[in-house]
């Protein structure tokens, strides 16, 4: 699924679209960005309610679809500006953390 239908289909704000036909497959939900870099699948949505810089970059190196985040939280100036700079999509939900998964896990 790609991040442009996966916001149709979920609900999903985007803030920032690097790239509406980048395929997401699956998601990983963790605010402990350490853990994300080890153990998130490549191509996932990072689903956290972490909102700086060091997502973006983990989102990098994880190489990660997009990031998500919940509870209606929106991303520092920092954040957005090197999301842009780095091509990472950045969506939102107004939903917590365990709704959205279960948004993405049915239909991912």
């Amino acid at each position: 699924m790609t991040v442009e239908e996966l916001c149709k289909v979920c609900e999903l704000n985007p803030i920032y679209m690097a790239d509406p036909t980048a395929q997401v497959c699956g998601a990983y939900a963790c605010d402990l960005l350490s853990w994300v870099i080890g153990r998130a699948p490549e191509k996932a949505a990072l689903v956290t309610v972490m909102t700086n810089v060091n997502v973006i970059a983990v989102a990098v190196m994880a190489d990660l679809s997009c990031v998500i985040l919940c509870e209606g939280v929106s991303p520092d100036d920092a954040a957005l500006q090197k999301a842009k700079e780095q091509g990472v999509t950045v969506l939102s939900s107004e939903q917590p953390v365990y709704e959205t998964c279960k948004r993405l896990g049915a239909v991912l």
